[in-house]
């Protein structure tokens, strides 16, 4: 039995920490800042998980972002970051100060950011964020990232699952999967961290311009077109193309393009609403990952990547950082 402690109190930091339990592990699941009240409610009632859908054991441990410093001295064998992207920052702050180096950090967060003039997963924004103010004491710490077709709620309710677990070192991946991995949660360990992590966050662009097509012979063909743009991004950053015909990749984007927040902002788009308009009438409280992505990474892939050869990408980051109605060209 390991001790773990999952940060980040959402939909899925939550699922994950039901699986954990499935493990018979002893877990402490902990929300951000902004997850204090969805904590209270749910140690002061019953325990459901509206999003989940279903109700959370009492011997999982609920803990505000205030208890944080606590729980890390109650020493956890495993740290999972389950914040969403924008709080990558603010968890690399945390960490930098109690994290004990010896500990794996498993990275549920999927996503890009603009590192040294490129576009580098999280990952390594949270490496450096953490060696930025501890290097020494952190200089051979690595992170195992989690990638895959994996919805919250069908996890929450023990659906078959697979997923990949990467690490540059693969044994470490390997190491976490004897630790995770269920009869429901099944787990594929890859080294191709890079493209793995790739995958999980330049997918959330192309699930929005699969959302955003209502007739299915069309949006067969951008599906397609889509996964050829996917492929061509993992290769034009020195990644291994076939990473994206796996579960990262392929399998992730049938997942994400069927539901999800991505999909869901791609049908406003698809439906004539500019980004702005749609994000305040119907998804004003939402995290839409694909669309932070996109203002993230949205001048660099307007001023070098080359219309012709990504114009579905192209397509989506203009409708998104002008705020104009999405047009797909060239397709």
């Amino acid at each position: 039995m390991s001790k773990i402690l999952i940060i980040g109190a959402g939909a899925m930091g939550t699922a994950f920490s039901l699986t954990c339990l499935d493990n018979n592990h002893s877990v402490a699941l902990i929300g951000s800042p902004l997850e204090d009240k969805l904590i209270d409610k749910l140690n002061k009632g019953r325990r459901f998980h509206q999003t989940l859908d279903c109700y959370l054991p009492k011997k999982l441990k609920l803990f505000k972002a205030n208890k944080l410093y606590e729980t890390f001295k109650s020493k956890p064998n495993v740290v999972v970051i389950a914040v969403n992207s924008m709080g990558i920052e603010w968890i690399g702050k945390i960490l930098s100060k109690f994290h004990n180096p010896k500990v794996p950090i498993i990275l549920l967060t999927k996503g890009l950011t603009i590192f040294n003039k490129r576009a580098e997963p999280l990952s390594y924004k949270l490496l450096s964020i953490i060696k930025k103010n501890q290097f020494s004491k952190f200089k051979n710490l690595s992170i195992t990232s989690v990638a895959g077709p994996c919805i919250a709620k069908s996890l929450a309710k023990k659906k078959r699952t697979s997923v990949v677990f990467s690490n540059e070192f693969l044994e470490n991946a390997n190491r976490h999967k004897k630790i995770f991995e269920t009869h429901y949660y099944k787990i594929e360990c890859s080294k191709d961290h890079r493209s793995v992590q790739y995958c999980a966050a330049i997918k959330n662009f192309y699930s929005m311009i699969i959302g955003s097509v209502s007739d299915l012979n069309t949006a067969s063909v951008i599906f397609y077109k889509s996964f050829l743009e996917m492929s061509k991004f993992i290769k034009l950053y020195g990644g291994y193309e076939k990473t994206a015909y796996g579960l990262a990749g392929l399998a992730d984007l049938h997942v994400s393009s069927a539901g999800g927040r991505n999909s869901k902002m791609g049908k406003y788009l698809g439906e004539g609403y500019t980004y702005k308009k749609a994000k305040s009438k119907f998804m004003k409280h939402e995290t839409v990952e694909g669309a932070d992505l996109a203002f993230e990474l949205g001048p660099k892939i307007l001023n070098i990547y080359h219309k012709k050869n990504f114009p579905l990408m192209h397509s989506l980051v203009e409708s998104i950082c002008l705020n104009k109605k999405l047009k797909l060209k060239n397709y």
